[in-house]
């Protein structure tokens, strides 16, 4: 991949250009955003393990230096890509699957990408990285579904890198106006990587929320839609603490109907959704819409 600047996805863009022969094209592929903290990684594992359960082959790529993203699906933070990469001097040749790739719940399989140290280098490079190790490796071939978790409501050229390889992008958000505030910058950052990507919307997963009536305000005037809600259940915080999935907790109503959502919720997106012509809200737009006098 080389750095490049150029206003290649949107008036005034400067993003990293990836090497457009590094594809994935083999596999159904989703990048899951959304406010740093609403949960995507819990809601990247879990959908990766309802994936698991239809009987598909998982990727599932974290997008983060905190490299946490697969911990509940391999029960440790596993090296990244990055770390294996500079342990051979970046030598890629000298790698071996195992030394990047981890086996998780229910056959997962499990990459953490990692990222430069902060104010070095750009996440668009590891992403790019990532993706060209494991074409190298030819894992793309034997995956059905690939799940890129990516850092936080960061949206600048380097973390919206996964949007150049996914066919779908799905939102997680809460019904608070923070969350739906970044929820809106990504819809922006999605729309504008439609111009040149097969990118599209998917649409949004509610995350720790009980009411949605904040998020329905928003999507009836963006054109969003709601795919699945998954309340704010303490199972689901304990799920983390245990290093487990969701699927892997002790069975009981909640449990069952969380279980139940995910598997709904993998059915879909594997049957194929619609694209969503969205459209993101002005700042002002949103404190008007969202605000309480």
């Amino acid at each position: 991949m080389t750095p490049a600047f150029a206003p290649a996805d949107g008036e005034g863009s400067v993003q990293v250009a990836l090497d457009p022969t590094v594809k994935i094209d083999c596999a159904k592929v989703f990048a899951v955003y959304g406010k740093g903290g609403i949960g995507k990684s819990t809601t990247s594992s879990n959908l990766s393990a309802a994936f698991s359960k239809l009987g598909k082959r998982v990727l599932q790529i974290g997008c983060d230096p905190k490299h946490d993203s697969t911990f509940t699906l391999t029960k440790r933070l596993v090296p990244t890509v990055i770390d294996v990469l500079e342990s051979v001097d970046f030598h890629s040749e000298e790698l071996r699957v195992e030394d990047f790739v981890y086996q998780g719940y229910n056959g997962v399989m499990c990459v953490e990408a990692g990222g430069p140290p902060a104010g070095t280098g750009c996440g668009g490079y590891v992403v790019g990285q990532t993706v060209k190790l494991l074409k190298e490796h030819h894992l793309l071939e034997d995956t059905d579904v690939v799940i890129f978790d990516v850092l936080g409501d960061v949206v600048c050229g380097g973390f919206a890198a996964p949007l150049q390889h996914a066919a779908r992008a799905l939102i997680v958000t809460a019904n608070d106006f923070d969350s739906i505030f970044a929820m809106n910058r990504i819809v922006a950052a999605i729309q504008a990587k439609s111009k040149n990507y097969a990118v599209r919307l998917g649409g949004v997963i509610a995350n720790r929320s009980v009411a949605t009536d904040q998020i329905d305000k928003f999507n009836e005037r963006t054109g969003l839609r709601t795919m699945a809600r998954f309340p704010d259940l303490d199972v689901i915080r304990r799920s983390r603490l245990k290093k487990s999935t969701l699927f892997e907790m002790e069975s009981d109503p909640e449990v069952d109907a969380v279980q139940a959502e995910y598997l709904r919720l993998a059915q879909s997106l594997w049957e194929g959704t619609p694209p969503m012509d969205a459209g993101p809200l002005k700042d002002r737009e949103i404190f008007d819409l969202l605000g309480f006098d």
